[in-house]
């Protein structure tokens, strides 16, 4: 169901912290007319615990009438009380989503069987498909691939999105799940190599500034050219690298905002770039947004 280079797309704000719906509906014509396959919207890069629920179905509502039927469509989701997300899927049901992003509860760290049962109830909740969000660097909660094998046999739960930038642990899932699970990477610098050995795409933070380049290169690693996918993915790296430099999403707004694309507004207690990151970030970007006009080329 879920394959390709989907975007965990930035809220576009303006400088006093308000939503920039203007520079919203440009965001989603870039990612229209660059091949990127579906949007998560309000998932961590797009600052989800500094959202509330009716600013986040604003969003979900202009980009259903903007992508609805040409890209998929997807609703970040999480928190620490399961029967607090419970609520919040329910509320979701009419939103015309493909699918929500369910992320792992931070900060409390369940057990395995506590993990299972969080996600069984939010399954049970839901009216659309449900991709699992293993991020243990946010949440402090390693969602294990034993665990998700167990989840992946109830029939709203269709696949995960998993950041755990590690071949073994992808070698690992990817055994336990069965056929038709959708293994979808959430670490950028791994992506290609992921896609090559297996999973179907990638959740991508680069695809904001380079959304071309990304579907470029996945496209190719899921075709099996593993050499043109490498080639992309090269050019991409730098970005890809820089992308930590501070807390995600300051880097890529700070991006965005170089290219002009939205204004500099970020929530507290998340800060704009600083100086001294600027011309890293820089120097990273000019080389992601050249690797667009070379995969354009290279795929032609």
């Amino acid at each position: 169901m879920f394959s390709g280079s989907l975007v965990a797309i930035v809220t576009p704000m303006l400088e006093a912290g308000e939503l920039d719906l203007e520079a919203w509906e440009r965001l989603l014509e870039l990612h229209l007319a660059s091949g990127t396959s579906g949007i998560v919207v309000g998932g961590s890069t797009g600052e989800s615990v500094a959202l509330g629920d009716a600013e986040q179905d604003t969003l979900l509502a202009h980009a259903r009438r903007r992508v609805a039927g040409r890209l998929k469509l997807v609703a970040g989701v999480g928190g620490s009380s399961t029967a607090v997300v419970v609520e919040r899927v329910r509320a979701l049901a009419t939103a015309g989503l493909d699918a929500l992003l369910v992320v792992t509860p931070a900060y409390n760290r369940p057990t395995q069987e506590g993990l299972y049962r969080h996600f069984a109830a939010v399954a049970a909740a839901a009216s659309v498909p449900v991709l699992l969000y293993n991020v243990p660097g946010r949440t402090a909660v390693d969602l294990l691939p034993a665990t998700v094998a167990r989840l992946a046999e109830l029939p709203r739960i269709v696949g995960i999105k998993e950041a755990v930038g590690e071949a073994g642990r992808l070698r690992e899932l990817l055994a336990a799940v069965p056929a038709g699970f959708d293994v979808l990477s959430g670490d950028d610098a791994t992506a290609c190599a992921s896609v090559l050995a297996g999973a179907r795409g990638v959740i991508s933070v680069t695809a904001n500034v380079a959304p071309a380049a990304m579907a470029a290169a996945i496209g190719a690693a899921l075709r099996g050219e593993r050499e043109l996918a490498a080639q992309i993915d090269a050019s991409l790296a730098p970005f890809h690298r820089e992308l930590s430099l501070e807390s995600n999403p300051i880097p890529v707004k700070w991006a965005l905002a170089e290219m002009k694309l939205i204004k500099p507004g970020i929530r507290l207690p998340l800060t704009w770039l600083s100086a001294a990151a600027q011309p890293r970030v820089r120097a990273a970007l000019r080389t992601a947004l050249a690797a667009a006009t070379v995969s354009q080329v290279r795929s032609a």
